[in-house]
């Protein structure tokens, strides 16, 4: 199985059959939908199914315009960097020997390296957050997790925050490993965010696996 292959199994169920009648109708509406549409599964396009190390799991695209490009918590290159990426390159700077905050929001090259940023909703009506919320994405991206949770061995998924948690649900403890906390968010990063280790435990667990350390 690859991702395509799932795509494909996926669009052949009614769920998905109603979120793409959905879209369309948004489309024709004229609404203006983030990220473009070619960009929808550029986490997926970014990151093959085996090669998948780590997922970072998020709630909703970007809801401002230029931010969204199909990645979790990333923004392109020469966008304002977010609020809730500014406290993960926070704890990064804090964790991490060496670790240089970026002037760039562009996380590609952590999914490049096999990390995989997913949103549990690939698509958002401009400046109305989770407007796209319930329309059958998270029957997807929950169907994305369990494909992932079946076919792989030692995934290690971040799960911030009360949405994400949720998920675990889907996931198995023994076949893969779970790292937990608060969102990223600055309502929340001081409950558990800042301080959580997670990316150093990352690497760590790779280490294990005999596999190589995430440049992040």
């Amino acid at each position: 199985m690859n991702w395509d292959d799932f795509i494909k199994q996926q669009s052949s169920l009614a769920y998905y059959q109603d979120l793409h009648v959905f879209l369309k109708q948004q489309e024709a509406l004229e609404k203006s939908i983030f990220p473009d549409k070619e960009l929808r599964f550029n986490a997926l396009t970014l990151t093959p199914l085996d090669k998948i190390r780590v997922v970072i799991l998020g709630q909703d695209p970007y809801h401002g315009e230029g931010q969204a490009h199909g990645l979790s918590f990333s923004v392109p290159e020469n966008v304002k960097i977010p609020p809730s990426l500014r406290n993960i390159y926070k704890e990064l700077e804090s964790s991490i020997s060496g670790f240089e905050v970026p002037l760039s929001g562009d996380l590609t090259h952590w999914a490049k390296q096999g990390v995989l940023l997913l949103n549990a909703v690939l698509s958002v009506e401009k400046s109305k957050a989770g407007s796209h919320a319930k329309k059958g994405w998270e029957v997807f991206t929950d169907n994305i997790i369990r494909e992932i949770n079946d076919s792989q061995c030692g995934v290690i998924f971040l799960l911030w925050g009360n949405y994400a948690q949720q998920k675990a649900a889907l996931i198995d403890p023994i076949k893969h490993h779970i790292l937990t906390s608060s969102h990223p968010s600055p309502l929340s990063a001081y409950r558990g965010f800042l301080g959580c280790q997670h990316f150093k435990q990352v690497n760590e667990l790779l280490s294990t696996q005999n596999k190589d350390p995430i440049h992040w």
